[in-house]
């Protein structure tokens, strides 16, 4: 794993309101009001809160109509405890190393495939490093906004003339949903993320 999710995971974490959200959400899922009166907190503070959790993927978020119901995401939470105990016993070094290594590819993709006007020069053949440049472009988009296939397709074009293409490549890895011609993100933790491919 990452060592920047790491790090991520842990600021999450460094911070009471937050502990106690998690605390509560542990009973099951629940919405945003909800959660506020069970803190006794405002609703803005908890949408903050809930934001710095869910970037960390240490919650999911879902809608339905007006109201945003907040659950945990307990696979990642264990996985990311387990990931820095053993960075911290076992790895060591040799994390360090690896987090470089990754570093290193990241920066040779989008110095090789991208032009210095940001545009793809071609699509990578290499599944790894087409993730990476998929990505690249895909976090460019704002989250929580709902677009049509006419934005996605112009939003594209500037980086790619296939934007049919990358379009596709965009639901096929989870980097978007789609449902009747509207486009939006899905939370990160659904992405494929290259760092996992071998």
């Amino acid at each position: 794993m990452q060592l920047d999710k790491i790090v991520k995971y842990h600021k999450a974490l460094a911070d009471p309101t937050r502990l106690r959200m998690l605390l509560i959400l542990s009973q099951g899922e629940m919405h945003g009001q909800a959660l506020a009166e069970k803190l006794n907190l405002s609703q803005p503070t908890v949408t903050h809160h809930a934001s710095k959790l869910r970037e960390a993927a240490l919650i999911k978020e879902r809608r339905d109509k007006n109201t945003v119901y907040f659950k945990l995401n307990p696979e990642f939470i264990t996985a990311t405890a387990d990931a820095s105990l053993q960075f911290i016993f076992a790895k060591g070094v040799e994390g360090m190393e690896e987090q470089s290594s990754d570093n290193s590819l990241k920066e040779t993709v989008l110095r090789n495939f991208f032009s210095k006007d940001g545009r793809l020069r071609q699509i990578p053949a290499q599944y790894k490093k087409k993730l990476i440049a998929l990505q690249y472009i895909v976090e460019k988009l704002e989250p929580g906004v709902i677009y049509t296939e006419k934005e996605i397709n112009e939003f594209i074009k500037p980086f790619h003339d296939d934007f049919a293409t990358i379009r596709r490549e965009f639901i096929m890895h989870q980097f978007m949903y789609r449902e009747n011609d509207k486009y939006e993100l899905n939370p990160q933790e659904m992405w494929t993320h290259w760092e996992y491919v071998k």
